[in-house]
């Protein structure tokens, strides 16, 4: 800030004034010459956009980790159209996707068994009943399986652990029916020294019949009626440590993985009818004996309704002849179901189906800002809102050209929103935006917190994805990120945070009584990614603070930045001794200046983001400090509260984060007109998240485009 201090500087109402004048200028300048920007002309979809475009499109929902590498991120997100290119291996790994994926689909015939493994993380606790399973059962796992036709399939399960105190029984279900009560365990050999502790690895195997298409399979132990000991509970819930015993630490038996193989002693060479996405895919049958043209016909028909989806535009002659001769190939060497796979292979890896195609209209002057088509603008809004592509009423409306009537369009936004698709919102804009991807590979040291675990970790995004939703679906204020006076905890969340009568594994809504854990800064996902494995980082909270809601990244450390200091003598430094005299170094002072303060507000949260009075020198935690503009404030909820003084600051950099998602490029200096607009209109509204989102679809840079200069 200039003029530097302690030099005098003109009061606030002096900076609003200038501030205001300011931007009405720079505003009135960007309306007479309007520039929306322009993004990549091939902007390819993301691997979550194809998984979910392959869902909405064929409804099959597949696991493309497998399929596909993960994406480059820019500007914080994976979805930036500049950073997604395609390599020769990134094709071929399309082609191969293209293959698994249209024969799923189609339900074809596999040539042999196939099998595929689903393991428990080791150090998630099986202690309690977990979501989707039956009342009265423990630990375990469900497992949603597409099975590709009427078949015969085997499910093996490995349990682990101590089986030889008193036997078990496993139970597996199908769609939450009993297909299987398996026994595992016995009593100790009282003539084996090692008793009870004797490791004993046992495969339970069951065969039975499947029908096609997706169920959800289900394996837990039964519950035993005798409650078992409090102690006993309590060493259970300690994560896997490979020490012990046959080298587990845990007292009860557990599943360690589900493999599921097949299909077997199929019921037909031909395929299931009636699976989600035959019907999708089937919507006319060649009848008995039909000859080459009503076959053909009705390929046509499917592959013409297929491909209009999945181009996101009305499909042209040529489309669906290009289609037709690879059902053509299909047909000739087998049925017309190998036909139709056939063509959907070749549509899977089309240019139109794996990118977002606008095209600059003819006549359009270089430099020329113009609105979109409606069918372009359908695709921003379904990518925007859904991360897929539009649906049938969104197309329908946008061939019309109705889309861009304001009461039509306003309505199929809010459509969209309501629509369950839009928690797409909240698992990639959300996900990427607080860094809550990042959980996955956060490792916090087992010797300092031996309580963490994968429930734990699982916990923590949960509760902020939640939170994020709830601001979403219930039209609440932006700022309640900020500042809720509620979250969503499980059981073991809650006892992390010290909240008391939450029982069960299932995620619930609670009140919170003091402003310190509430909103985005007292979450453990936001705590624990911000801090190192075996302590906090006051640096990276603070820096996170800045980014993520103050909207003012630091510059990069210089090279050669020198750890923490320690006093002379070796003598132990508190967190805030140890900033301060890091400060003293010139080349860390001015960047630390900003965020260590912000970070040192949040020391009450230890590195797994528990509450503690006292730091890792057992001193008394000194969390006041200032804001950037001088604004005091003394621990999480006086930070909180600090940052609320200025409420369009953090709404701000909502607003830009929603803004260069929903475009798939960095914001840029002519884009600040129309955040501030958006900002402005949203404030009339209560800052509510919903109006943020309206406002960046009714912007010009979301309803508009340059052309190349």
């Amino acid at each position: 800030a200039m003029p530097p201090r302690p030099r005098p500087r003109p009061d606030q109402e002096a900076y609003d004034g200038f501030r205001t004048w300011l931007e009405g200028e720079l505003d009135a300048a960007a309306a007479a010459s309007l520039d929306p920007g322009r993004t990549e002309t091939f902007h390819r979809l993301s691997r979550t956009e194809y998984r979910n475009a392959v869902r909405d499109l064929l409804a099959l929902d597949v696991d493309v980790q497998d399929l596909l590498p993960a994406d480059d991120t820019s500007y914080g997100f994976d979805n930036i159209a500049g950073v997604l290119g395609v390599s020769p291996t990134l094709m071929e790994r399309y082609l191969s996707a293209a293959r698994k994926i249209s024969r799923l689909a189609v339900a074809s015939p596999v040539p042999s068994p196939t099998a595929e493994t689903f393991r428990i993380a080791s150090d998630l606790g099986q202690d309690r009943r977990m979501d989707r399973l039956p009342f009265g059962t423990r630990g375990g796992m469900v497992v949603d399986y597409n099975f590709p036709e009427d078949a015969e399939y085997v499910f093996e399960v490995l349990p682990d652990g101590p089986l030889r105190i008193e036997p078990h029984d496993l139970e597996v279900t199908i769609d939450g029916e009993r297909i299987a009560l398996l026994t595992v365990g016995k009593a100790p050999d009282p003539d084996d020294p090692r008793g009870l502790y004797t490791p004993q690895i046992e495969t339970l195997e069951v065969r039975t019949p499947v029908t096609a298409g997706p169920h959800a399979v289900g394996v837990a132990f039964l519950r035993k009626t005798s409650a078992e000991p409090e102690g006993i509970r309590k060493l259970y819930l300690r994560p896997f440590t490979g020490e012990g015993s046959g080298g587990d630490s845990r007292f009860q038996p557990y599943v360690e993985s589900l493999t599921i193989a097949g299909p077997y002693e199929s019921s037909g060479a031909r395929p299931v009818e009636g699976t989600p996405s035959r019907d999708r895919i089937f919507t006319c049958r060649p009848g008995p004996g039909a000859g080459t043209a009503e076959e053909a016909a009705c390929a046509r028909g499917i592959l013409s309704a297929i491909a209009r989806r999945a181009y996101r535009r009305p499909v042209a002659d040529d489309d669906v002849e290009r289609l037709l001769t690879f059902y053509e190939r299909g047909r000739a060497g087998g049925s017309f179901d190998t036909g139709v796979e056939m063509a959907l292979r070749r549509l899977l890896v089309s240019p139109e189906f794996l990118f977002r195609v606008e095209r600059d209209p003819e006549g359009v002057e270089a430099g020329e800002s113009y609105r979109i088509s409606d069918l372009e603008l359908a695709s921003r809004l379904s990518f925007f809102l859904w991360s897929s592509i539009p649906d049938d009423e969104l197309l329908d409306v946008a061939e019309r050209r109705e889309l861009s009537v304001p009461a039509v369009f306003e309505a199929q936004v809010e459509r969209m929103l309501a629509d369950p698709r839009s928690e797409a919102l909240v698992g990639n804009f959300a996900g990427q935006r607080l860094t809550l991807r990042n959980a996955a590979a956060v490792q916090p040291d087992e010797d300092e917190f031996p309580d963490f675990g994968e429930r734990l970790r699982q916990g923590f995004r949960r509760e902020t994805e939640l939170l994020f939703s709830s601001v979403l679906r219930e039209d609440r204020s932006a700022l309640d990120l900020l500042n809720a006076d509620y979250t969503f905890v499980d059981e073991r969340l809650a006892r992390h945070y010290g909240i008391p009568n939450v029982r069960g594994s299932h995620f619930r809504r609670v009140a919170l009584e003091d402003g310190a854990r509430g909103g985005l800064l007292g979450h453990g996902s936001i705590l624990t990614v911000t801090s190192y494995a075996n302590r906090t980082s006051p640096v990276n909270r603070g820096k996170w603070v800045l980014e993520n809601i103050l909207g003012t990244p630091p510059p990069p450390p210089p090279p050669d930045v020198p750890d923490l200091e320690t006093a002379e003598g070796g003598q132990a430094l508190s967190m805030r001794e140890a900033m301060e005299q890091h400060r003293a170094n010139p080349v860390c002072a001015s960047c630390h200046r900003l965020m260590d303060p912000l970070g040192l507000a949040l020391e009450n949260f230890d590195a797994i983001g528990r509450w503690r009075d006292r730091g890792e020198t057992r001193g008394a935690i000194d969390a006041t400090g200032a804001l950037p503009d001088g604004t005091p404030f003394d621990g999480p909820a006086g930070l909180k509260d600090a940052l609320l003084r200025h409420p369009e600051r953090f709404v701000t950099t909502v607003t830009e984060k929603l803004m260069t998602y929903a475009l798939g490029r960095g914001i840029e200096y002519y884009d600040a007109p129309a955040v501030r607009a958006i900002v402005r209109g949203a404030a009339e509204d209560g800052y509510r998240l919903s109006s943020l989102v309206k406002g960046v679809v009714r912007s010009a840079p979301f309803q508009m485009r340059r052309s190349p200069s």
